[in-house]
């Protein structure tokens, strides 16, 4: 045991460079994804066929193919497509990363915004049409906040999905968490040890993303009236209870 803590003493400087890229893939990838999400899901509730049309065919296909063969592809073509962009073969892969998971989980996202859309109960819908509002407006100021508060539980649920499936990125040489763990389990011949180290370090990731989640949540419920204090979500179950009596 002293040989793999001693191990991961000396890899640690590369696992703090690997949570780095892990980030970088995940903060990337999900503010690509969100926008991809909102703007496919708004366009698939749209009367006009062809815009609807196109956001389906788009949805379907990245949802019915391999994340891994999207990485390869966008890996593998995008230098040819732009060579002046990528000479640098840890900015191609950081891109391909990116690109490929957002386009994936934006796939997955803009039905959650859409099945969001359209959970808004009828008589918004009806009442910013009699005031008057343009489309945009009826969107943007009534139900998209309404929406919001709906999707955000799906749409942390897609982040966390899409944190773990930057693990695939170690396959276009991004020396992610992933990558510097094969790096761990060679030096130290321990499975356990190494993937134990390494579920760690995601679930810890992944448990502070919960945490940001659910103040989002919060502040939009607020911001509806329906949802409890933003500062209740960090408070004991019990002192809030001895406030209310």
């Amino acid at each position: 045991m002293s040989e793999n803590i001693d191990a991961l003493i000396t890899l640690w400087p590369r696992f703090v460079d690997g949570i780095f890229v892990t980030l970088q893939l995940t903060i990337g990838g999900s503010v690509l994804a969100f926008f991809i999400a909102a703007a496919l899901g708004i366009a698939a509730r749209q009367e006009n066929i062809l815009v609807r049309g196109g956001a389906r065919v788009f949805i379907e296909f990245f949802r019915g193919t391999s994340l891994l063969v999207q990485l390869f592809w966008f890996f593998y073509v995008l230098p040819l497509i732009f060579p002046d962009l990528f000479t640098n073969r840890e900015m191609a892969g950081l891109v391909a990363g990116i690109v490929g998971l957002g386009l994936n989980y934006g796939a997955y996202g803009a039905e959650v915004v859409r099945g969001a859309l359209n959970a808004v109960p009828r008589g918004q819908f009806e009442a910013s049409v009699a005031l008057s509002l343009s489309p945009a407006r009826r969107l943007f100021r009534i139900i998209w906040p309404q929406a919001w508060a709906i999707m955000i539980p799906s749409l942390s649920n897609l982040g966390i999905m899409l944190l773990k499936g930057t693990a695939v990125a170690s396959v276009i040489l991004m020396q992610d968490i992933t990558f510097i763990s094969n790096v761990l389990r060679q030096r130290t011949n321990d499975s356990f040890f190494t993937y134990g180290v390494t579920m760690v370090m995601y679930f810890l990731i992944a448990y502070v993303l919960v945490l940001i989640a659910n103040a989002v949540e919060v502040r939009a419920k607020n911001r509806l009236g329906t949802g409890p204090p933003l500062k209740s979500i960090f408070r004991p179950r019990a002192a809030k209870t001895s406030a209310v009596s």
